[in-house]
């Protein structure tokens, strides 16, 4: 009688044993991580329709839709345009305006206020200067942080055409993951502007 009840005290010493043991052990969390994600090969065709004035290259994997409302209300001209990259829930949104009817440095400083408008979540804010290969001057704005676009810019031949974008993505805004897409993405961005030219109307 006494050989089952002593197996059993020793059965559950060992167990109890195993338990203080296993507790003291070290646990090496899993890291954080992200989907993987794989690009399409880069291409690019025209975007030339009739009666825009200006011209430019765009991805392949991306379409371009006219854009007819601004925050619900019409668009000052029929040329605002979205860039839309469907695989990647992102969109570049594209306004033109033209010089005359709007003062350039209204313009210019309408896309700085755009720009710092995410103060309260950005932690960096940086502005700057270019010239396309085409010979149109602008700014790229690169913000830091977890805000709704990253990446913004304005070109501008300071007579006559004003054109705006804005890179954004339907997605809770996060940069860390959307970190590699928007690089991505922000080379196709600079190649629309570095093709960008003026048309006369």
């Amino acid at each position: 009688m006494r050989q089952p009840f002593l197996l059993f005290f020793f059965l559950c010493f060992f167990c109890c044993l195993q338990l203080i043991v296993s507790c003291n052990s070290s646990y090496t969390p899993k890291p954080a991580g992200y989907f993987k994600i794989d690009f399409p090969e880069r291409a690019y065709r025209s975007f030339d329709e009739p009666g825009y004035p200006y011209t430019f290259e765009y991805p392949v994997y991306a379409r371009v839709v006219k854009d007819s409302t601004y925050f619900g209300e019409p668009t000052e001209n029929p040329w605002w345009i979205n860039v839309e990259f469907p695989d990647f829930n992102g969109r570049i949104y594209i306004s033109y305006k033209e010089i005359g009817k709007i003062i350039l440095d209204t313009l210019i400083r309408d896309a700085y206020r755009l720009s710092n408008k995410h103060n309260t979540m950005a932690y960096s804010i940086e502005d700057t200067i270019f010239i396309t290969p085409n010979k149109i001057p602008g700014v790229y704005f690169t913000v830091g942080g977890n805000v709704a676009t990253a990446n913004q810019f304005f070109v501008t031949d300071s007579v006559r055409h004003f054109l705006r974008g804005a890179l954004y993505f339907d997605a809770t805004p996060n940069a860390d993951s959307l970190g590699i897409v928007n690089d991505f993405l922000l080379t196709d961005m600079k190649h629309l502007v570095n093709t960008l030219r003026w048309r006369q109307r």
